[in-house]
């Protein structure tokens, strides 16, 4: 079995954890930009998401010999464990709650904001019961201070939305091609403008009716690429209220921040419910049992939502899923990054600390730079948003460091 044992490596995996698990939400919100059923979309991640922890367990699980206290993947499926198995799939069923809803939220709120969100309840909330969890092996001068840094950068980025959202206003009040802000931040008297002839591309949405020109792509960051996006996608926010998606945000910040402690316990054992004798589940046989929970509550809740969809989606039906090719490769490899990025970071938390481990949730420092990069977010905005976005990436890397800082030795 491959157990990583040294500080470097442990800051590796999390490394790399960050990497994927700030990348798989860009390439989700890049599907739903282009017009895909977010049930389509969810069901094909889930199919990789569980093939990744298979991997895992089969590769790294399964190398070298079996220990009594250590036992390889395929021992431990037939031992007496099932108090920590249930940890183990308590902590898959909120990360399964957690990632539905933040599908959902990163058409309402958007992509950054989102990811902000969730990461600051999941540090506040998460790393502190970790750190009590893990008997404080992680330095708590170094770790707290940390989660402060943490806590700026969600306020920074907190003002950079609120900023963000006020140059789209005003972009949205000076084009041609909209009577005001307001065809887009939700008045159901007004339209944009614009004239029905075949070169237009008109939507129906509710009372409001939005009408763009087809005879050039509209450049990034303009009134005309906003609204060119709303008629495009596939989960239409127009007129949606302000409190409905940020209650989604929020609702899936309290499901991330208690999955890691869940998995925690599940691995560790600190409640003692193990019979005497029976050796905690090693990382590898726990996420596993964590990610068939995440694959089961996921595939049942998105075929239900096909037949009856949430938030003014239109029904779909399962034979509509398996037929729908169009992006079902970028869905595929979602799943595999956050499989193998869920399962990097619980492999450097086992053995440098959950807490510390928790610095992957700078992965908004990760999802920011994919939004400018694909989405063309911030693309045209205000000096002033500038600044405040310069700030709040410099102050992840700092936390992130911080966190990573406090990492500590968990002893066998």
């Amino acid at each position: 079995m491959y157990i990583i044992e040294d500080k470097g490596g442990a800051i590796a995996l999390m490394l790399a954890a960050l990497l994927f698990l700030g990348t798989w939400p860009a390439v989700l919100t890049l599907l739903e930009r282009r017009g895909r059923l977010p049930q389509h979309t969810y069901l094909d991640y889930s199919i990789t998401n569980l093939l990744a922890a298979i991997l895992i367990a089969l590769t790294f699980g399964q190398i070298g010999d079996s220990k009594d206290h250590m036992p390889n993947f395929f021992t431990q499926l037939s031992q007496d464990n099932w108090p920590s198995i249930l940890f183990a799939m308590a902590g898959g069923i909120v990360l399964s709650l957690g990632n539905l809803a933040t599908q959902y939220a990163w058409a309402f709120v958007g992509l950054s904001v989102t990811e902000v969100i969730t990461s600051s309840v999941t540090v506040v909330i998460g790393t502190t019961l970790n750190y009590f969890l893990d008997d404080r092996i992680n330095k708590a001068e170094i770790l707290f201070p940390g989660v402060g840094c943490f806590l700026v950068a969600v306020f920074l980025g907190s003002v950079v939305h609120s900023s963000n959202s006020s140059d789209n206003k005003e972009k949205l009040s000076s084009s041609s091609n909209c009577n005001g802000a307001s065809c887009v931040y939700g008045d159901n008297n007004k339209n944009c403008g614009g004239t029905k002839n075949e070169t237009s591309k008109d939507i129906e949405r509710g009372d409001h009716q939005l009408t763009i020109s087809k005879t050039q792509k509209a450049k990034a960051g303009t009134a005309e690429y906003l609204i060119e996006l709303e008629n495009r996608r596939s989960i239409k926010v127009i007129g949606s209220n302000t409190f409905l998606g940020l209650g989604i945000v929020f609702f899936a910040g309290i499901c991330f921040s208690l999955f890691s402690p869940a998995f925690n316990l599940a691995t560790n054992d600190q409640w003692h419910t193990l019979k005497k004798g029976v050796p905690h589940l090693v990382v590898y046989t726990a996420f596993f049992y964590f990610s068939i929970s995440c694959f089961v509550l996921a595939v049942v809740l998105n075929i239900m939502f096909l037949y009856r969809p949430v938030l003014g989606l239109p029904k779909s039906s399962f034979k509509a899923y398996v037929s729908d090719w169009k992006g079902r490769q970028w869905a595929l490899l979602a799943g595999l990054l956050c499989g193998f990025g869920n399962g990097f970071q619980f492999m450097g938390g086992q053995a440098a600390g959950y807490a510390a481990a928790d610095a992957v949730q700078a992965l908004p420092l990760v999802s920011t730079f994919w939004g400018i990069l694909l989405f063309g977010e911030y693309r045209k905005s205000s000096k002033r948003t500038y600044i405040l976005l310069v700030g709040m990436l410099t102050m992840f890397i700092v936390a992130v460091g911080v966190l990573m800082a406090s990492s500590g030795h968990r002893k066998s």
